[in-house]
C-alpha cells in the first residue's frame, strides 16, 4: 500500500479507507485535488484526476524515484503502475496490458503519452542505437497521430476522435524491439460537419498556420490553391477557429515525420489530400435544367492537379455514377444536386480516413519487430497500452457516439471480468473463504449491442441489406418492436410521456455510465458507409504513388462480382472483441480517469459530475473488492521457485510431500501466517507489504547465490583446467623426452667421425638444440672446443708452449680490437740482443752494468724506437723493459741510458686499432711517453717488426703486472695515423707532459694516449709522400 505522504493529504490508497462509502471515497477524492494528488490507488489501479493544468510531477528525476521500485514504495503515480507493467513483463516473461479508461476529456491521452515515456526513459540502459530508434519513432507517432486523429470538443480541447491500441514489443533484456498500433473507428463524419463550438482535425488547422509562419511569399499556398484563412473553407469554418498553438504543434508534426522515416515526396503527397479536402467542401452543385453541374469549374481542376488526375475524370465522377446492368451493359447515371452533395461529402471523409490509415500502416512498417527467431532472441514479450475514446453524452448523440459507447461498454466488461468477477469466482474455485461483493454487470447492455439477430447492431445490419426504401424511421420502428421489453432500451414511442425525446427519431440505451438519447437520422447511411465505386477507381488511376496505394480497391472492374461489404456498425464490433480477447489474454493495469468539471477549471471540483463517474466506472466495487480479497496469487511452485531461497528448509531443494507443505515452511519462517490463505492450487497474500518484505530478502540473496554459483562453477571450470593442463604436460613431457634424444642421435651422428677428419670436425655444423638443452648445449661446445684444441696442442714441442700461451693471451686483449698483432710469426722478445754484431754487443754490454747496477732478474722486452722530442723531430731510441725499469736508451751513444722509470709506475699501455706500431706508456706521475717500434736503421728494410712486437710488449708486460698481482689497462684507440684528424703541432720549446696535459685537459690516460698517438702521428707521417 502507498506510503510517504501525510495524512494531510488524505488516504493514498482507497483501499485504506476507514469505510468503504461513497461519502468517505468522495471526501478522500475530493481532498487528494485539492491538494494537488490527482493520483490515488485502488490496490494496483491507479485513480487519475485530470488537474487541468501543468505539474512538475513527470521529469527524469521523477523517473528514477519510481524506476525498479514496488508499487507502495512510493506515492501513486501513473509511472508506478507503468514499472509495475514492466517489471510482470520482465521477471515472470508475461504479457501485460495497461488499460486507460474514462470519459472525453478525463486526461487519458496525456496519461499515456506519460506511460510511454517512462517506458523509453527505463529501457536501454546501454544506449544500442537500433533499440534508440524503435523508441524515438514510437514516442513521435503520438505525435503524428494526434495531429491526425484528435480534434477539440466541446469537453476537451485535444479528444482523441479515434481508437488506439499499442503493442510494445520487448526483447529478454527488456529492450524495445518494435511495436504495432491499431485504430479503431476513426470519427470521419467530423470532416465535414462538426458541432457548433467543435473544429475540425488538429491537421487541416496546424497546416495552414504553419504556412503563415513560414511562408509568407505565398508561394507554398498558390501551389495548393489555398488560403491562410481557416474560416474561408466550408469543412473548419463551421465550428471554433484556429489557435496560436496550432503552428508550434506543426513544427513538432513535421519533426515527428521526419524522425519516422516519411519522406518529402510523402510529407508532400499527404499535404495535398488535405488540400484536396478543403477544396471538396467548397464544391457547389446547381442544377441547369435536367442536368446538374458543378459552379466554379476552377476548384474541378484544382482537385485534378492536386490528386494527380484527369480534370474530366475528376468532373465525371463528381457528376455521375456509373452503374453495370444485369446483362453487363455500363451505363452512367447522373446525380441530383442532393446525391451529387452526398458524394462529395462520402468521397472528403473517405480520402482522410485512408490517409488515417496509411499513415497507421506507414508508421506500423518502421516500428515492427524484423528478423525476429525466437531461437537466437528469446522470447519475445508484449506491453500494450489503450488509449480510447471515453463514454460520450453529446447534445445530438448519432452513430459514432452510439459506437464509441458500445466499446465503453465492453471495456467495462472487460474490467468486471478481470477485477471482479474472476477474482470471486478465483476465490470460490480456490476454496476460499470471503464475503461475496455485489456488482452491476454490463453484460446485459452489450447484449443489447451486440447480440446476434436481436442487438442492435443486427437490426441496423438488417435494414441496411432489405431491398426497397428503407428509412431511420423504418430502423427505429424495428428496434421498438423487437427490443420493447428490454429493461435497459426505451424510446418516445415506448415511453409518450417522457418529452426530452422526438417521436420517430430519437431512442435510449441506460449504459452503465448513464442513460444516452441517440437520434437515429444518419444511422442507416453511416452504417452502410457507401462510397461510389467511382471515386476508388479515379483514386487508384492516380499518378501519384501514395494515393494509388491508399486506394488498392479501385483495381476492380465496373462488371466484376463482388461480395457485399460488412457493415461500418459490423467491422466496428469485429475489432473491439478482437481487442477484448487481445487485452483479455494479458496482465492487465488499470488507469482510471475522472474528470474534475466540465469547465476545465483547475480548482473547481464537481461533486455529483465526479461522484457520477465513480459509480459508472464501478471504483467502489473495486474497493471492496480488493478490501474483501488479496492483494497477490501465485500457484505454490512457481511461488516456491521464486522464493526458495529464503527458507532454509526448502533451498536448494525441498524433501517435504508437496509444493504447499514447502511454502507453509516458507510462510511459517518469515511469520506471514496471518496474512495468507492457502488455496486448492495457490497461495494467496493478502497485503503488498508481505511480497515486498519476501522480495527485499530475496533480492539480498540473490548476489550470495550468485556468488556461490560462480565459485561452483568456477572450481568445476578450473578442475577442468587442471585436468587439460596435466594432459598437456604430460604430452610436453613426452616430446621433451623426444627431442632430447633426437638431439642426442643427431649429435652423435654428426660427430662420429670426427677423430679421422682434417680439422676434428671444426667443419660440422651443430644442431639447433631444444630449449631444455641450451645450457648443456653450450657446455657440450665448450667441452668439445677443448678437445678438439687438446687435439691440436698435443703435437706442439714443449719448447714452443710458452710463446703459444702468450700468444693466447694476448688474443683475448687484442682480438678484434686491433688488425694485426703479430700472431703468424715467431716471437723473440729481446731483439736487440739478437740484432746485428756491433749492436747486440754494445747491447749487451750495458744491460750487464744495469743488472749489477739495479738488481734486475730478467729482461722482458727490447727494441730500437722512434721517439718524439719536446722540439717536433723525431729521434732513434732503444727500448729495454725489465722486471724492475723501463728504460730509454740512446743507441749511438753506446746505448747510454737516458730516462729511468720504475716498472710498477705504468699504470696502463695504449695502441692504436690500425696496422702501426706506436705504443704508449702511461705512468702514474703522468709523465709518459710515445714509441714507434721499428728495427734498426742500419737494416735497409724499413719495416717495422709490427708482426711481432705489438703483441710481444703487450703479453709481456701483463705477465709481470699479474706475477705482482697489480692491475693495469690495455686501451686500444681508434684513432689511426691516416684518419682525417685536427693535428695538434706542439711548439719548439721544453716542457713536461704533466704541462702539455693540463694544455689539453687530459684527465685520464685514455685521452692522454689519444692526445700523445695524434701528436706523433703528425711528426712521422709525411703529407707529401704519402709515407711513413
Amino acid at each position: 500500500m502507498a506510503e510517504l505522504e501525510g495524512l494531510e493529504f488524505g488516504k493514498s490508497d482507497f483501499v485504506l479507507l476507514d469505510e468503504v462509502t461513497m461519502e468517505q471515497f468522495m471526501e478522500n477524492l475530493r481532498l487528494r485535488f485539492e491538494k494537488g494528488r490527482i493520483y490515488t490507488f485502488i490496490g494496483e489501479v491507479v485513480v487519475s484526476v485530470n488537474p487541468y493544468k501543468q505539474m512538475d510531477i513527470y521529469g527524469k528525476e521523477v523517473i528514477e524515484d519510481y524506476r525498479g521500485r514496488e508499487l507502495y514504495e512510493n506515492p501513486p503515480h501513473l509511472y508506478a503502475v507503468a514499472d509495475a507493467a514492466y517489471k510482470a513483463m520482465k521477471r515472470r516473461a508475461k504479457d501485460t496490458c495497461i488499460v486507460i479508461s474514462g470519459e472525453s476529456g478525463a486526461g487519458k491521452t496525456e496519461a499515456s503519452k506519460y506511460i510511454m515515456q517512462y517506458i523509453a526513459a527505463i529501457t536501454n540502459p546501454s544506449q544500442r542505437a537500433e533499440v534508440e530508434s524503435v523508441k524515438n519513432v514510437l514516442l513521435k507517432s503520438n505525435c503524428v497521430l494526434e495531429a491526425f486523429g484528435n480534434a477539440k470538443t466541446n469537453r476537451n480541447d485535444n479528444s482523441s476522435r479515434f481508437g488506439k491500441y499499442m503493442d510494445i514489443n520487448f526483447n529478454f533484456n527488456g529492450d524495445p524491439t518494435g511495436g504495432h498500433i491499431n485504430n479503431y473507428l476513426l470519427e470521419k463524419s467530423r470532416v465535414v460537419q462538426q458541432q457548433e463550438g467543435e473544429r475540425n482535425f488538429h491537421s487541416f488547422y496546424q497546416y495552414q498556420m504553419l504556412q503563415e509562419l513560414l511562408f509568407r511569399s505565398d508561394e507554398l499556398l498558390k501551389s495548393l490553391y489555398l488560403q491562410r484563412d481557416p474560416a474561408e473553407y466550408a469543412y473548419t469554418s463551421q465550428g471554433a477557429s484556429a489557435s496560436n498553438n496550432d503552428s508550434l504543434c506543426h513544427k513538432a508534426v513535421m519533426a515527428a515525420l521526419k524522425v519516422i522515416g516519411f519522406t518529402a515526396e510523402e510529407i508532400s503527397s499527404i499535404y495535398k489530400i488535405l488540400s484536396t479536402i478543403l477544396h471538396l467542401g467548397s464544391l457547389q452543385f446547381t442544377n441547369d435544367g435536367e442536368h446538374v453541374i458543378i459552379v466554379g469549374e476552377d476548384t474541378v481542376k484544382h482537385i485534378s492537379e492536386l490528386t494527380s488526375t484527369e480534370a474530366e475524370n475528376a468532373r465525371k465522377t463528381l457528376l455521375y455514377r456509373t452503374v453495370a446492368t444485369g446483362g453487363g451493359e455500363v451505363i452512367e447515371k447522373g446525380h441530383n444536386e442532393k446525391e451529387a452533395s452526398y458524394g462529395r461529402d462520402a468521397f472528403a471523409k473517405a480520402l482522410y480516413e485512408r490517409l488515417f490509415a496509411w499513415i497507421v500502416g506507414r508508421i506500423n512498417s518502421v516500428i515492427e519487430v524484423k528478423d525476429y527467431n525466437p531461437a537466437l532472441h528469446g522470447k519475445n514479450t508484449v506491453i500494450g497500452v489503450l488509449d480510447i475514446y471515453g463514454f460520450e453524452i453529446f447534445d445530438n448523440n448519432s452513430f459514432e457516439q452510439f459506437c464509441i459507447n458500445y466499446c465503453n461498454e465492453k471495456l467495462q466488461q472487460l474490467f468486471i471480468e478481470l477485477i471482479l468477477r474472476q477474482e470471486q469466482d478465483e476465490y470460490q474455485r480456490e476454496g476460499i473463504t470471503w464475503q461475496h461483493i455485489e456488482y452491476f454487470n454490463n453484460q446485459i447492455i452489450v447484449d443489447l449491442v451486440e447480440q446476434p439477430h436481436k442487438g442492435i447492431i443486427s437490426i441496423l445490419d438488417e435494414a441496411c441489406l432489405t431491398a426497397g426504401k428503407v428509412t431511420d424511421t423504418v430502423c427505429l420502428d424495428s428496434m421498438n418492436k423487437k427490443l420493447g421489453q428490454h429493461p435497459h432500451y426505451t424510446s418516445r414511442k415506448l415511453c409518450p410521456a417522457d418529452k426530452t425525446m422526438e417521436f420517430n427519431r430519437d431512442f435510449r440505451i441506460r449504459h452503465y455510465a448513464g442513460d444516452v438519447t441517440y437520434s437515429v437520422e444518419g444511422f442507416l447511411d453511416k452504417n452502410k458507409d457507401p462510397l461510389f465505386q467511382d471515386f476508388k477507381r479515379l483514386m487508384y488511376n492516380s499518378s501519384d504513388p501514395v494515393l494509388k496505394e491508399m486506394w488498392p480497391d479501385g483495381k476492380m472492374s465496373i462488371t466484376e462480382v463482388t461480395k457485399r461489404p460488412l457493415t461500418a456498425a459490423t467491422l466496428f464490433k469485429n475489432s473491439i472483441i478482437a481487442l477484448v480477447d487481445k487485452l483479455a489474454c494479458k496482465e492487465p493495469y488499470y488507469v482510471r480517469c475522472i474528470k474534475p468539471n466540465e469547465v476545465k477549471s483547475s480548482m473547481l471540483f464537481d461533486d455529483g459530475r465526479c461522484q457520477h463517474q465513480v459509480a459508472y466506472l464501478g471504483l467502489l466495487e473495486n474497493v471492496r473488492v480488493r478490501r474483501a480479497g488479496f492483494a497477490y496469487r501465485q500457484p505454490y511452485a512457481r511461488f516456491l521457485q521464486r522464493y526458495k531461497m529464503t527458507c532454509e528448509y526448502t533451498w536448494p531443494n525441498h524433501l517435504m510431500g508437496s509444493d504447499q507443505e514447502a511454502v507453509e515452511a516458507i510462510v511459517n519462517q518469515h511469520g506471514f501466517e496471518d496474512d495468507v490463505a492457502y488455496g486448492h492450487t495457490k497461495l494467496f497474500v493478502r497485503t503488498p507489504r508481505t511480497l515486498f518484505t519476501l522480495e527485499q530478502e530475496r533480492s539480498a540473496l540473490i548476489p550470495i547465490l550468485v556468488l556461490f554459483l560462480q565459485k561452483v562453477w568456477r572450481g568445476a571450470l578450473a578442475r577442468m583446467r587442471c585436468r587439460k593442463l596435466r594432459a598437456i604436460y604430460t604430452i610436453m613431457a613426452y616430446y621433451k623426452c623426444y627431442k632430447v634424444k633426437a638431439h642426442f642421435w643427431e649429435v652423435e651422428r654428426r660427430f662420429t667421425n670426427v677423430r679421422n677428419m682434417a680439422d676434428y670436425g671444426k667443419s660440422v655444423e651443430w644442431p639447433t638444440p631444444p630449449a631444455a638443452l641450451v645450457q648443456f648445449h653450450r657446455i657440450t661446445q665448450h667441452l668439445y672446443r677443448r678437445w678438439w684444441a687438446r687435439q691440436l696442442i698435443k703435437n706442439i714441442p714443449p719448447s714452443d708452449m710458452a710463446e703459444v700461451r702468450a700468444k693466447v693471451a694476448a688474443l683475448s686483449a687484442l682480438s678484434g680490437e686491433r688488425v694485426d698483432w703479430g700472431y703468424s710469426r715467431a716471437w723473440e722478445r729481446d731483439y736487440l740482443a739478437k740484432d746485428s754484431p756491433l749492436t747486440s754487443t754494445n747491447f749487451v754490454r750495458i744491460t750487464k752494468e744495469l743488472k749489477n747496477k739495479d738488481q734486475y732478474s730478467q729482461i722482458l722486452f727490447s727494441c730500437s724506437v722512434r721517439m718524439l722530442n719536446w722540439f717536433n723531430n723525431t729521434k732513434d731510441r732503444a727500448l729495454l723493459i725489465t722486471d724492475k725499469h723501463i728504460y730509454r736508451l740512446e743507441p749511438k751513444k753506446h746505448f747510454k741510458v737516458q730516462k729511468r722509470i720504475p716498472l710498477d709506475s705504468v699504470v696502463g699501455v695504449s695502441v692504436t686499432s690500425g696496422s702501426d706500431q706506436m705504443v704508449a706508456l702511461h705512468t702514474a706521475s703522468q709523465d709518459d711517453f710515445l714509441v714507434h717500434l721499428q728495427r734498426d736503421k742500419q737494416e735497409s728494410r724499413r719495416i717495422s717488426y709490427g708482426n711481432s712486437t705489438m703483441g710481444t710488449i703487450q703479453i709481456l708486460l701483463q705477465s709481470s703486472f699479474k706475477r705482482q698481482q697489480c692491475h693495469y689497462l690495455v686501451q686500444v684507440s681508434s684513432d689511426q695515423i691516416n684518419n682525417s684528424v685536427k693535428f695538434l703541432h706542439l711548439k719548439r720549446g721544453h716542457f713536461s707532459c704533466k704541462q702539455f696535459y693540463k694544455r689539453q685537459q687530459c684527465s685520464n690516460s685514455v685521452q692522454r694516449s689519444s692526445v700523445l698517438i695524434r701528436v706523433y702521428s703528425d711528426t712521422l707521417w709525411s703529407k707529401k709522400k704519402k709515407k711513413w
